[in-house]
């Protein structure tokens, strides 16, 4: 019997996952190409063959997302599998109707077939878009279960944009390692705060192979989920983070509302900033689909290094680079900190752009009088640095995860915003987490 020709569209993530689970040893499928898009530069490259299995010693092509319609003809395929986070049902039904269109059936895979089990108890933490505020619930968590005598291994969602062999299983336990796995900006961004904290990181491409040795030095596993992407594990409890500020997304975002459907414990977190009728939608929303879930409500309030450096000044704001581009979100702590001590001026980045940021800019035209922090390779540092440079301000106002002044050189007073994750009423966290002691 032939076997049934695949496409798996994807985002360097989920999509090679998703292959390492359902087809990498299934002799049924033939596995024709991956489609690559979301990330810069994340194409061009072949999934090796040491990482794709005796079913394909060439390796696998990984191109741009828009010859998916010439591949399909040109290799019969008869499935597509959709295979990336954080996209609207417009967006998904969409790209269903083009693959449709050319007689292919399209595909989403369900957690059973992806999900793998760990020995040891697993606590994922997800959200329903980028930006929802999981960085700081994943600090939370860890802190919560680490002051309970737990040894806390975190494990990310894949980042893998350079070499795909030796990025197949990473370990990270000081800021050294981030060096020495040429990490971008957005691994950093991920990695940091966990190794700051004491916390070991596992992240890379083949997630059975990172369990086995996650699980060996771990009393509780921490599903870092990147996007609004679903557990690669099976968890024992799973937290979705929501967003009021970003009010009906919870319904509305693949696989955001899959999270929502599925989780135990859901955050409402931002309730200090959003409007109170936008609290509400959420809770509706997330009550309608998920009536047994426990809700939580959630601050995530911010502190300044030097507010000095901002009152009644022109400020650049630097803000967390996804959140702002995929994730759609109008502003971040950075915005939040310029109007409470008092800018005089946001100043638009625009005028100042250099190198890739002008791409960045027109693929994501929303963004605004803001600078994302994109650093997905060393020319994006370089450029986000000249931008700076050549932005005409006052200070700097950094908004994101980790500290900029210690990877890009930034040659202006340059102060940085803190935000932590504050939990309002019962339960907390504390009291949906005590399954684990």
């Amino acid at each position: 019997m032939s076997r049934t020709k695949v496409i798996i569209m994807g985002a360097a993530g989920r999509d090679f996952h998703n292959f390492n689970t359902a087809f990498r040893a299934n002799d049924d499928y033939d596995v024709i190409a991956f489609t690559a898009t979301q990330i810069p530069n994340i194409e061009g490259r072949l999934y090796p063959a040491e990482l794709a299995g005796p079913n394909y010693p060439q390796g696998i092509p990984i191109v741009p997302e828009d010859q998916l319609a010439d591949l399909i003809r040109q290799h019969g395929v008869d499935q597509v599998y959709f295979s990336y986070s954080d996209v609207s049902y417009d967006f998904v039904m969409h790209q269903a109707a083009r693959v449709n269109a050319l007689g292919a059936t399209f595909s989403l895979l369900g957690p059973k077939f992806t999900m793998l089990k760990a020995r040891v108890p697993v606590v994922a933490i997800c959200a329903v878009r980028t930006g929802c505020g999981k960085s700081q619930t994943t600090r939370r968590v860890a802190e919560i279960l680490k002051s309970h005598g737990k040894r806390v291994v975190a494990v990310r969602h894949p980042m893998p944009y350079g070499d795909l062999v030796r990025q197949a299983v990473q370990r990270f336990e000081s800021l050294a390692d981030l060096k020495e796995h040429e990490c971008t900006i957005e691994e950093m961004e991920e990695y940091e705060p966990h190794i700051v904290s004491g916390s070991v990181v596992y992240a890379g491409v083949d997630y059975g192979a990172i369990l086995q040795q996650a699980e060996d030095e771990a009393d509780v596993i921490l599903w870092d989920g990147g996007n609004n992407d679903t557990p690669f594990y099976r968890p024992d409890i799973h937290i979705t983070v929501t967003d009021p500020l970003r009010a009906g997304h919870e319904v509305s975002y693949y696989p955001g509302e899959t999270n929502v459907r599925m989780a135990n414990v859901i955050i409402i977190n931002k309730v200090d900033t959003a409007n109170a009728s936008d609290i509400k939608t959420v809770r509706n929303n997330v009550r309608a689909v998920n009536p047994t879930a426990d809700i939580i409500d959630a601050a995530s309030p911010i502190h300044v290094e030097e507010p000095d450096m901002i009152r009644g000044k022109r400020v650049l704001v630097v803000e967390d680079g996804p959140t702002l581009t995929h994730g759609e979100m109008k502003f971040g702590a950075g915005v939040v900190a310029a109007q409470r001590f008092g800018a005089a001026e946001i100043i638009d980045p625009r005028p100042f752009l250099q190198g890739t940021l002008v791409e960045t800019f027109r693929k994501y035209p929303a963004t605004g009088a803001l600078l994302p922090a994109m650093g997905y390779g060393e020319q994006q540092m370089r450029d986000l640095a000249a931008t700076i440079a050549k932005t005409e301000c006052d200070a700097v106002i950094i908004g994101t995860p980790i500290d900029l002044r210690r990877i890009i050189e930034i040659d202006k007073p340059a102060t940085r915003v803190y935000y932590d994750l504050q939990e309002i009423g019962k339960p907390t966290l504390e009291d949906v987490l005590a399954k684990l002691w």
